[in-house]
């Protein structure tokens, strides 16, 4: 699962608004004290060198960077970086690994590359990986408390021999854990007397009159009832409808129910929330384009300038589809609304909002000093002061502490920073490692993070898909399958991930067919059924039960 759960790439969309809070002051204390003892010593301490491979942004040099500094005098180590730029990133790694001329240390950012299990599996039966379960246990008691009060933490960063090659970041990006959501203009709404929308009936009247009673009043048929875009950060059309009939993940169709593995996609309730969809789709209320348009022209439709064309969008938040920066013209007219009560269900998609894989990577070529002043270092990185400082940069200049009168972003949590943003052309500072740092961004951590409590304002933003996630919080089944926290046998792993692609697409391209009507589902349905079960479904179910029952999370 490709970060998914990501920093939402900067590049097309308002990405950057994704970040984090710990909860407990005095456990944070208690933390940073632990580590202080277990990497500082004195000061006349030897300084390790450690080599590093690490990828940097355009507005970075890691050589200078000031938690650069900060993190080496606080640790005692020195970094020998060889750093690579995100374009070609996962390449050169490879082919430093290749080589043989590789790093004692790789720090990686998970959404631009990073060690798939099957990396860390194979790499660490050569040899060429570090396990560091012991590292752990004798040196990082701040990773070691995560990792043991984090079941899926520990699930993803556990092989199935019981030893971690390697550590992946941890980010709960809580709005980010139910991407699926549904904005609707409540303008609109409002401007036809209609009332929010519970059942998928009453979501199909509401957009029966967005499409025919003129509510951006221009005299015009040109509006857009329903769109969403092709891309993975919630804006699929379909599994928000179709969680009102089964439960869509909308990542491996596959279910659980209780403890064995299924698939959602062959079911009568799959075939009823098909149409319902198709439904939509034949009476003009879905947009065709919503199928295989990006999210750049869904964007198009969302600030059409000359008339307000949109009257629902799919997305993990707004600013995919409409500009929501001060001075917006549409932006703050789309909320969210609940997932929606149709004849089976009124589930949403939850996601866990790390994705498995490794961004910290201990090689053969770091001798037991190296490993033990890495691991000394990570752990200062996860206390509360590396995540702030590692994370956002200078105190004061880059972030502050709460002043009176502040509000986390969870309202009922004690405010712990407040981000300081950069002035209109001032340059990024080179204070901190950003997205390279992102190790201990717990869900707790997160809520302290304080925002504006105006929803719609420019330091708001955060707050808003925080009170928009509540409506979906805990609205999945009691059983989800854990796709992030499971290890696929590595004799299987090539198979079973060619099956998974397989099933996906087909899955996926059958489903728009009988949408758009390229399909029947009356004529063409068994055959579908039987093309599903051509594709050795049962096979891949067998290999992901075995998955899931060797995994920790289940223990």
């Amino acid at each position: 699962m490709k970060n998914y759960l990501m920093t939402l790439t900067a590049a097309v969309l308002v990405f950057g608004i994704i970040v984090s809070g710990c909860s407990s002051t005095k456990k944070d204390a208690d933390n940073t004290e632990n580590t202080a003892a277990a990497t500082n010593g004195s000061e006349s301490a030897k300084v390790v060198n450690i080599s590093v491979f690490a990828q940097q942004g355009t507005d970075q040099d890691l050589k200078t960077n000031l938690f650069t500094k900060v993190v080496e005098e606080k640790t005692n180590v020195h970094f020998d970086w060889t750093t690579v730029p995100f374009d070609g990133a996962a390449e050169k790694r490879q082919i430093s690994l290749a080589s043989g001329d590789y790093p004692a240390l790789y720090m990686l950012i998970p959404w631009v590359d990073k060690f798939s299990q099957t990396d860390l599996i194979r790499f660490g039966n050569q040899g060429v990986l570090v396990p560091f379960n012991d590292l752990i246990a004798k040196y990082a008691p701040n990773i070691q408390k995560v990792i043991e009060s984090n079941e899926y933490y520990k699930a993803m960063n556990t092989a199935p021999d019981g030893k971690i090659y390697g550590l992946n970041q941890l980010n709960e990006c809580f709005h980010c854990s139910y991407p699926n959501k549904m904005w609707l203009n409540t303008k609109w709404l409002k401007q036809l007397n209609l009332e929010v929308p519970k059942t998928t009936e009453d979501f199909k009247k509401v957009l029966e009159a967005f499409k025919t009673q003129d509510p951006n009043g221009n005299g015009k048929k040109d509006e857009v009832p329903l769109s969403g875009s092709t891309e993975i950060y919630g804006v699929h059309v379909i599994p928000y409808l179709m969680n009102g009939f089964i439960y869509d993940d909308d990542r491996t169709y596959l279910t659980l129910n209780g403890g064995k593995v299924d698939i959602a996609a062959n079911k009568n309730e799959w075939k009823e929330g098909l149409t319902y969809i198709k439904s939509l789709f034949d009476e003009g209320l879905i947009d065709p384009g919503a199928f295989s348009q990006n999210a750049e022209a869904f964007k198009k439709i969302g600030d059409n300038a000359d008339a307000q064309l949109l009257g629902a969008g799919v997305g993990m938040h707004p600013a995919i589809f409409v500009n929501t920066a001060p001075g917006n013209k549409f932006g703050n007219d789309y909320n969210p609304i609940p997932p929606l009560t149709g004849p089976h269900a009124a589930y949403s998609t939850y996601v866990y909002p790390v994705d498995p894989g490794a961004t910290f990577v201990l090689t053969n070529k770091a001798n037991e000093e190296q490993q033990i002043a890495a691991i000394k270092m990570l752990d200062y990185v996860f206390t509360q002061e590396g995540q702030l400082l590692g994370n956002y940069g200078e105190e004061n200049i880059d972030w502050t502490k709460p002043k009176a009168g502040d509000v986390a972003i969870e309202k009922s949590a004690t405010p712990i920073f407040a981000t300081i943003a950069l002035k209109d052309g001032e340059k990024p500072h080179n204070s901190s490692w950003g997205a390279l740092a992102q190790y201990n961004h717990s869900k707790d951590f997160r809520n302290g993070w304080v925002q504006a409590t105006d929803i719609y304002g420019s330091t708001g933003y955060e707050r808003r898909l925080q009170e928009a996630t509540s409506l979906y919080d805990g609205q999945q089944p009691e059983e989800v399958f854990p796709h992030w926290a499971i290890w696929i046998d590595p004799a299987a792993s090539d198979q079973a991930s060619m099956m998974q692609t397989n099933i996906k697409d087909y899955i996926d391209q059958n489903a728009l067919q009988f949408v758009t009507g390229g399909k029947s589902l009356e004529k063409d349905w068994d055959s579908y059924i039987k093309g599903l079960e051509a594709l050795n479904l049962k096979g891949y179910l067998e290999i992901m039960q075995k998955a899931l029952d060797s995994s920790t999370a289940t223990k």
